[in-house]
Parts: C-alpha cells; sequence; structure tokens
C-alpha cells in the first residue's frame, strides 16, 4: 500500500454510479435472468474501463473497479457463497443502512421523516436487496466470479495507467448480521465460518496484486441499530466481529489491507451515531495497514481529534472521508485541503491519503447523489488534495 510520500494521494471507497445498461441486467438477474451471461461479462469489462479511466482524469490516484460487477456491495455475496436460500418470510437480520427499516435510534427519534423517507424510496426498485438465510454449511464457490473482477480491473489498470489499485469485500460481521442463520448451533460458529469462507475471496484479492478493502459499516452502525444496547455491549458485540475478521486475515500482510467502516447511507439527521471515540481502539486492533473512515459530514468532521490520543502505530496510515456522500453540496477544495491538512497535523504528511466518506451507489440502482455530482466532488477531491501538498511539500 503506497503512502503519501511526495504528496497527498487521493483515493474513494468503492461504489460508483453504474451504467443503465448494467443496472437493467442486474434487474434481469434479480428477475430470475441469466447471470452473469457474455452480454453482462461484456457490459461489466467496459463499465470498469470507463470507470478506471473516469477516476484517472479526475485526478484519483487508488482506484477501483466500482463495483460494476456487483448489484451491491453486501448482498453479491449470494452469488459467492454456498449454504443460503431465500429467507422464509422475506427479511433478514439487518438493514445495510444507518436508518433502516427496524426500530433504531434514528426511528425512534425521528419517526415522521424516516416513514416519509421509506415512501419515497419504496418506489424506486433498489437492486440488490434480496433476502437470504443459512440453511447448509458455509462455502466459497465464487472463484470465477473474483477471478473476473480480478481480470477486469488488471486491463482496466494497465490502460488508464492508475498509480494504485484496490478490490472491497465484505466483513463477515456484516453477512451473519444480514441473512439469518438456521444451520449453526451457534452464532459465534455461523460467523467463524463466513469468515473462513470469505478468507478465499480476501487471499486472491491480495494474490492479484491488489490492495484488499474490508467494508464493515456494520461496525459502527450496530449501535444505532440497537436502541436496547449500550455503548459497552455493542464494543463487546464488536470485539467478536474484529476477532472473526482477523481470523479471515490471518497470514495477509497487514500493508496489503484496508479497512473501511462507515454510518450506512443514511442521509437523515444522524444524532445518534456511534463516536469513533468510543470505537477507535477497538480499530486499531484489526489487521490493516490502513483505517478508512468518515470525516466530512458535520456530525464525524470534529472527530480528527481523536487520533491525538489515539495512539495511531508507526506503521498504520489513515484514510479519512473529506468529501461525503451525504450531501449533494459539492465541497470546495481549500475546504477539503484543510480537512487534510488537520489530519497531516496530527499523523504526518506521509500517513493521510484524501478519501471519500463512504460509498456513491451502495446499490447499483442508488440516487442519493447523481452521477454527475460524484465526478464533481472527486474534481474537488484532487484539487483540494493538491492544495494541501502545495502547503505540506512546498510544490503540488
Amino acid at each position: 500500500m503506497q503512502r503519501s510520500t511526495d504528496r497527498v494521494l487521493t483515493t474513494h471507497v468503492g461504489s460508483l454510479p453504474r451504467p443503465q445498461q448494467l443496472i437493467d441486467l442486474f434487474r434481469l438477474m434479480e428477475g430470475g435472468g441469466p447471470f452473469n451471461g457474455a452480454g453482462h461479462k461484456a457490459q461489466c469489462r467496459k463499465a470498469v474501463l470507463d470507470v478506471v479511466r473516469k477516476q484517472v482524469e479526475l485526478g484519483v490516484d487508488v482506484v477501483n473497479d466500482g463495483e460494476m460487477g456487483k448489484a451491491s456491495f453486501i448482498s453479491y455475496v449470494q452469488y459467492r457463497l454456498a449454504g443460503f436460500e431465500p429467507a422464509r418470510g422475506g427479511a433478514g437480520v439487518e438493514g445495510a443502512g444507518g436508518g433502516g427499516r427496524l426500530p433504531s435510534r434514528e426511528t425512534l427519534s425521528f419517526p415522521e421523516f424516516y416513514e416519509a423517507m421509506a415512501r419515497q424510496n419504496d418506489g424506486g426498485g433498489a437492486v440488490g436487496l434480496a433476502q437470504l438465510e443459512c440453511v447448509a454449511p458455509v462455502a466459497y464457490k465464487g472463484q470465477a466470479l473474483i477471478a473476473e473482477d480480478i481480470d477486469n480491473l488488471r486491463a482496466a489498470v494497465a490502460a488508464g495507467g492508475a498509480r494504485e489499485a484496490f478490490l472491497p469485500a465484505i466483513a463477515p460481521s456484516d453477512i451473519e448480521g444480514r441473512y439469518r442463520n438456521r444451520h449453526y448451533p451457534s452464532t459465534e460458529a455461523y460467523l467463524f465460518a463466513i469468515a473462513e469462507a470469505m478468507r478465499e475471496e480476501y487471499r486472491a484479492i491480495v494474490e492479484a496484486g491488489f490492495v484488499l478493502q474490508i467494508d464493515d459499516p456494520l461496525l459502527l452502525t450496530y449501535y444505532v441499530k440497537h436502541p436496547d444496547l449500550s455503548v459497552n455491549q455493542c464494543r463487546e458485540w464488536a470485539r467478536v466481529r474484529i476477532e472473526a475478521l482477523n481470523h479471515a486475515l490471518r497470514g495477509i500482510p497487514p500493508e496489503r489491507v484496508r479497512f473501511h467502516t462507515c454510518y450506512g447511507i443514511n442521509m437523515g439527521p444522524r444524532i445518534h451515531d456511534m463516536e469513533l471515540k468510543d470505537v477507535v481502539d477497538l480499530l486499531l486492533t484489526i489487521n490493516a495497514g490502513a483505517y478508512s473512515f468518515e470525516a466530512a459530514n458535520p456530525r464525524h468532521e470534529h472527530e480528527w481529534r481523536v487520533w491525538k490520543d489515539a495512539g495511531l502505530p508507526e506503521d498504520r496510515i489513515l484514510i479519512p472521508g473529506v468529501i461525503s456522500h451525504t450531501t449533494h453540496l459539492v465541497e470546495h477544495p481549500e475546504v477539503v485541503a484543510d480537512r487534510i491538512r488537520r489530519f497531516a497535523a496530527v499523523v504526518g504528511r506521509e500517513r493521510v491519503i484524501a478519501s471519500a466518506d463512504c460509498g456513491f451507489a451502495t446499490f447499483a440502482s442508488s440516487t442519493e447523489i447523481h452521477s454527475s455530482i460524484v465526478w464533481a466532488k472527486f474534481d474537488a477531491l484532487a484539487r483540494g488534495a493538491r492544495l494541501a501538498s502545495e502547503s505540506l511539500w512546498g510544490r503540488r
């Protein structure tokens, strides 16, 4: 994993707007159409080439495939894990966002807002929301699919000339939390079985020469989803999930891994978000060389101060969000530069890579932020990083 040795490097979190042709193919698949047919493969390969080229043109240094091959950052595992079938009665255990449909701290505080938001979103027909449950031993069956992701990204990086590339993969806890267990004798047995299966995908990404990004929004959103639990109870829940993740990462060099957590796609008040100070010590026990987190939205922008006393090991780096996925406002480059400088002052300029708070198309058909605004935000990210580099290194 490269560091910002001569200027501030830029990256993002993962999901990016998919072209309409891909969205249409995902809808056909979910309606029972053929999965990963020749048309889908060709469209996906072209989409990856295009999105990597776009990232490079806009000044993003550490790129990815935009998750073009996935209908969502989490439900893609339905095609990669054996042992699951459609859930009886519909819903799984947890949702992916911070607000969600189940009673949460947010929905209890702002019921009218979230009810109106749910009505508005019901007409969207989101892709990638299939609910599964575990009914047999969990095993990895996605070898051909991860090989396609790797091949598409490798070709796009070669064509686009990116400095470095990463591929995201979901954390075991998010699978365990979303899909009900009807097979294993305990939650922990289920969790570690998922971890062992996902380890194959993690290793494939690293062995291909890419940086592995672990996506784990549930590490933080678990607190808002469970109003009956205290911070300490949520911390104890998180300890076990981190143990399972580290089990899946065993033998993988930490410098090849970056860990991302966030507060989901909830574009609401978010007054109940878990605070970084309540979880940062646990975050640092994850066997990753870099930590990606929200730092641009107004609920968390002040938390750069937490890193003053967090004890970040010398061999670890930070990937703070300096542009937000929760607003249509495009950040001014000077604002972006200021955010970068704060982190550089705390942990050193070489240990900061500027990023986004979260993905911009968590589900293939997500429309929270229009694609034209996403690209404008990426331009602001790159321009802000150049401004910060001028002051931190005395040159562009």
